[in-house]
């Protein structure tokens, strides 16, 4: 190989660059995962808005929602972002028309952010960072971040900082929205916050990672030992045969 084939420093951190990012891509939904996440919210706001009618528009909100998951199925595409959508917005809706009141739609959604707005800061405190637990199977490296290569955890640990910091101001905005602004007032606020925070905690766990180390592909070192075993398991066994054959000649 001359030093024209051999892959450059340049090369291999723009290959871990792109591995990292179609990681993201596939753990939170893409562009897809982001349409199925606001298009019930801003369908509920949107009815509402029209015509105050709480019962239109978390029904139609709910359809929507199975729409999605029928339409991935019908793809034969995951339909994990797309169920999660439809629980959220079941939720939402059996939540608000127990109440009678429509800003209730968003609780149930509201209160699962600020949860995971501190898991995330509680993961990252005890070491544990939740998006390190996360992506590990998505870059097949499981948990060996946590005791064998500590750049990675460092720069998860940094990534659940940026989703929890991030979660934690959207809810200061909307807390208090949901006390003091009316059922449109909040809706559109929250439909308009549903993509920037997401995508900048995204971009931040991107820079993180994509300056960190490679990841230990755990599965590989599996299948390498595996592979291992059976080759000193076929040479002690072809080693008893040839001892066999020669005692017999004797």
């Amino acid at each position: 190989m001359t030093s024209l084939d051999k892959p450059t420093e340049d090369t291999q951190q723009q290959d871990a660059r792109a591995v990292t990012e179609a990681a993201l891509f596939e753990a939170f939904g893409g562009v897809r995962g982001m349409v199925e996440t606001v298009v019930p919210g801003l369908l509920f706001v949107t009815i509402f808005t029209i015509n105050k009618d709480l019962h239109m528009s978390a029904i139609a909100a709910l359809a929507v929602s199975l729409v999605l998951v029928v339409v991935r199925l019908a793809m034969k595409d995951t339909v994990k972002h797309a169920f999660s959508g439809v629980f959220g917005v079941a939720f939402g809706v059996v939540f608000a028309m127990m109440t009678g009141n429509a800003k209730d739609f968003y609780l149930p959604g509201m209160i699962y952010t600020l949860g995971l707005s501190l898991a995330y800061i509680i993961t990252a405190l005890c070491g544990v960072p939740l998006i390190g637990l996360m992506l590990g199977p998505v870059f097949k490296e499981n948990l060996s971040w946590r005791t064998r290569n500590p750049g990675r955890k460092k720069a998860y640990t940094k990534a659940s900082w940026a989703w929890g910091l991030i979660l934690l101001a959207k809810c200061a905005i909307l807390f208090p929205l949901y006390w003091w602004a009316d059922t449109a007032q909040l809706g559109w606020v929250l439909v308009a916050l549903k993509i920037p925070p997401f995508l900048l905690a995204v971009w931040l766990t991107w820079v993180f990672l994509a300056k960190a180390p490679a990841p230990i592909d755990v599965f590989a070192e599996m299948e390498a030992a595996e592979k291992a075993e059976e080759e000193k398991a076929d040479e002690e066994k072809a080693a008893a045969e040839a001892g066999g054959r020669h005692r017999r000649d004797a």
